[in-house]
């Protein structure tokens, strides 16, 4: 019980502020992304695991595929977004799909989000998707489909947290394992 009140103090105490990707935190960015490799995790969103070696061609492509420009087949336009604490530092990254597919209506959904390792159990991570919600309104998207995998407990939190209904679980398609499926519907208050 007290570990839950302590866990609320946390998520309450996380401030931040959305940005675009730009050169300005890119020691950041990178610092982000080998803290998941060093403790041998997949980088979450898919954007993470982009080639940054040239950053700013790197910035080029999240620029593009926000744009729609030179996607490869299948792929559709989306937005990546970085939250910053209070101290400029980079602590995650949303990827917001602007439609989707019938893949990603069954794993995947419109948001993909991760939160740097050594920053977790904060309340980052619903803080980052309640900041992401707005900005899937602006696009027009009305119900937003949040999945994550079954085992991720703290993810499913996450997203009921900041409205998710549980819609279905579905057999993932690439593994063993099951996708659960969450809308949240973007009323008057997404702001």
């Amino acid at each position: 019980m007290e570990t839950k009140g302590k866990s609320a103090e946390l998520c309450a105490a996380a401030e931040g502020r959305l940005v675009e990707p730009s050169k300005e935190f890119e020691s950041s960015y990178r610092s982000l992304v080998a803290e998941f490799l060093a403790r041998g995790e997949t980088l979450i969103p898919f954007c993470l695991q982009y080639d940054a070696t040239d950053f700013q061609a790197y910035l080029r492509r999240v620029r593009d595929d926000a744009q729609g420009i030179g996607l490869p087949d299948g792929y559709i336009p989306a937005s990546t977004l970085w939250l910053l604490d209070d101290q400029n530092e980079l602590v995650g990254v949303a990827h917001l799909r602007h439609r989707l597919t019938p893949a990603l209506m069954i794993c995947g959904g419109h948001v993909g989000y991760g939160v740097r390792p050594s920053r977790r159990n904060r309340g980052y991570a619903t803080l980052l998707l309640k900041l992401v919600l707005p900005k899937a309104k602006e696009m027009g998207i009305e119900k937003l489909l949040v999945t994550c995998d079954k085992k991720n407990l703290a993810s499913a939190r996450v997203i009921v947290k900041n409205g998710g209904i549980l819609d279905s679980e579905v057999p993932r398609p690439d593994t063993e394992g099951t996708t659960q499926r969450y809308w949240i519907t973007l009323g008057n208050d997404a702001r």
